[in-house]
């Protein structure tokens, strides 16, 4: 299991949480449960997660689009690399 918590700036933190389950979720076709969040001031402003009949998915801001998982590696690659390239 990953759980780590990262200062970005004096205003901005990212969160990470990553757990392996016994079996994938509805909608899902790996065995991973996730949540790599980027908060500013106190808001959720990018959230990379998975539920159950939902599958994996990107919230950027309002908006919301499918993610496509291969591997945790990759996932951590493509989160860091959103929160690198964040702007308000």
């Amino acid at each position: 299991m990953l759980k780590e918590r990262h200062p970005v700036s004096e205003v901005a933190f990212v969160e990470l949480v990553v757990w392996r389950l016994p079996s994938p979720l509805p909608g899902c076709d790996h065995g991973f449960k996730y949540r790599l969040a980027l908060v500013v001031n106190g808001r959720c402003v990018l959230r990379y997660d998975n539920e159950s009949g939902k599958g994996d998915h990107r919230h950027a801001g309002e908006k919301e689009t499918r993610y496509r998982f291969t591997t945790p590696q990759k996932l951590l690659n493509d989160f860091w690399n959103d929160v690198d390239n964040w702007r308000p």
